[in-house]
């Protein structure tokens, strides 16, 4: 039975299994080693010299060198392709790694990082290319849910990794000598493991249904007969104009989306800060937390494609903006610590059931002959929402307070869940 029939369960494990030593292993190593060395950023920093706002500013390179790195490695995966990509990447960053393990100046440090973060940009577009026109529109949710899943996996198990290197070797370079075994072995995977496009032939795209938006339709909305003609690639700004609507109605949902994701780690452990809790008591929130989150990847992609993409994307944002307001709504209330805990468990449940919906949505929306420009321009934009996200808070509560900067982003949560009814598609694969 081919792949692009019904969503044979099946078949569906089958591709699934296919694309784990080419996609969902290699993720899984690279988010591992680059959840090791996160922590430990702004203590390198420090070590080198950094005071608190410099540390800080050191470690927002990573975001900075995923933003920067979005377009061109769009161009690179439709110029040589996402294995070449991926390979390319994971060498860069392996070069990255050293720089960082032997910085002699904190200048170097921040190169390093930012250089790592360029190359988490390509190799995680070049991943999302490849799901995006190997995996059928059947189970491309599920399938996109367990590559975020992979990669939350590896960046929840990473700091305890690095944890317990510290505690043998008592080093921060044992945590960025253990990234760089992640990459060697991710290298290796990508280069030598088995190859699912030789397994694999491209998924074909399934009919768009009338509800669906204009701008993503093919252009000369005519139907195709005969041989499918060559299509010439488009570059990255080109496409970006192509597509222009597409981006500025979903692409900004999206991006609120990424915003509220990111704003959940930022604001739960300022709030238990402000409450008086100790650090054992918010890290084991949090924990909680992104336990539940992690939970649920898979559920994710289980509603999109037996539901539809908006099933998941509603009830998320619904939940992460009201979890944002609820616990605005708390600040001075009696027992802030249980309400805390309460509305962290929510934050997760929201957080959880959005596992794979920007993955999913930018796959659904790329157009099916050359997605890479396309997806290279989505992610800058969801990039761009969580690395706002954060400025937004400390901005806010700094003129106001922590409480109002919550409901802002409860706000935001919300006004995203109204874009996403708005405007995705009724897509039911």
């Amino acid at each position: 039975m081919p792949v692009t029939d019904g969503p044979d369960p099946v078949r569906a494990r089958d591709v699934l299994w296919g694309f784990g030593p080419m996609v969902y292993a290699p993720t899984v190593l690279f988010a591992l080693g680059e959840g090791a060395i996160l922590p430990l950023i702004p203590v390198i920093a420090s070590r080198l010299g950094a005071d608190v706002p410099t540390a800080a500013l050191v470690a927002s390179a990573l975001v900075v060198g995923q933003l920067c790195g979005n377009l061109p490695a769009g161009w690179a995966v439709a110029r040589f392709g996402e294995r070449i990509t991926m390979g390319v990447a994971g060498v860069i960053a392996l070069s990255g790694v050293a720089v960082l393990a032997l910085a002699p100046a904190l200048a170097f440090v921040a190169l390093a990082v930012f250089v790592i973060g360029v190359c988490a940009a390509a190799f995680g577009l070049a991943r999302h290319s490849f799901m995006t026109t190997r995996v059928p529109p059947a189970f491309r949710a599920r399938a996109l849910s367990l590559l975020g899943g992979s990669f939350r996996f590896g960046m929840f198990v990473g700091p305890f990794v690095a944890a317990a290197l510290l505690a043998v070797f008592g080093s921060e370079e044992s945590a960025i000598w253990f990234f760089g075994v992640c990459l060697v072995a991710t290298v290796a995977l990508v280069s030598f493991g088995p190859d699912p496009e030789a397994r694999f032939a491209p998924a074909a795209p399934a009919s768009r249904p009338p509800s669906a938006p204009a701008e993503v339709a093919d252009d000369s909305g005519e139907p195709v007969s005969g041989a499918i003609p060559t299509v010439e690639r488009a570059g990255v700004l080109r496409t970006m104009w192509r597509y222009r609507e597409v981006l500025r109605r979903l692409g900004l949902a999206a991006a609120s989306l990424s915003a509220v994701r990111s704003a959940r780690q930022v604001v739960l452990p300022l709030w238990g800060v402000s409450i008086g809790l100790d650090a054992q008591s918010i890290a084991l929130v949090v924990g909680i937390s992104g336990a539940i989150d992690f939970a649920l990847f898979y559920a994710s992609g289980q509603v999109m494609d037996r539901f539809g993409r908006l099933w998941a994307a509603l009830p998320a944002m619904v939940l992460m903006g009201g979890g944002f307001l609820a616990l605005a709504l708390t600040s001075g209330s009696g027992q802030q610590a249980m309400w805390f805990a309460m509305f962290a468990a929510v934050l997760g449940v929201g957080n959880g059931l959005s596992s794979g919906i920007l993955l999913t949505l930018g796959a659904d929306a790329a157009p099916k002959d050359d997605p890479a420009p396309f997806l290279g321009s989505w992610r800058t934009l969801t990039d761009a929402g969580g690395a706002a996200a954060p400025l937004v808070v400390s901005a806010i509560a700094s003129v106001s307070s922590l409480a109002v900067a919550t409901g802002a982003m409860g706000v935001v949560g919300l006004i995203g869940a109204g874009a996403f009814f708005r405007w995705v598609p009724r897509i039911r694969p």
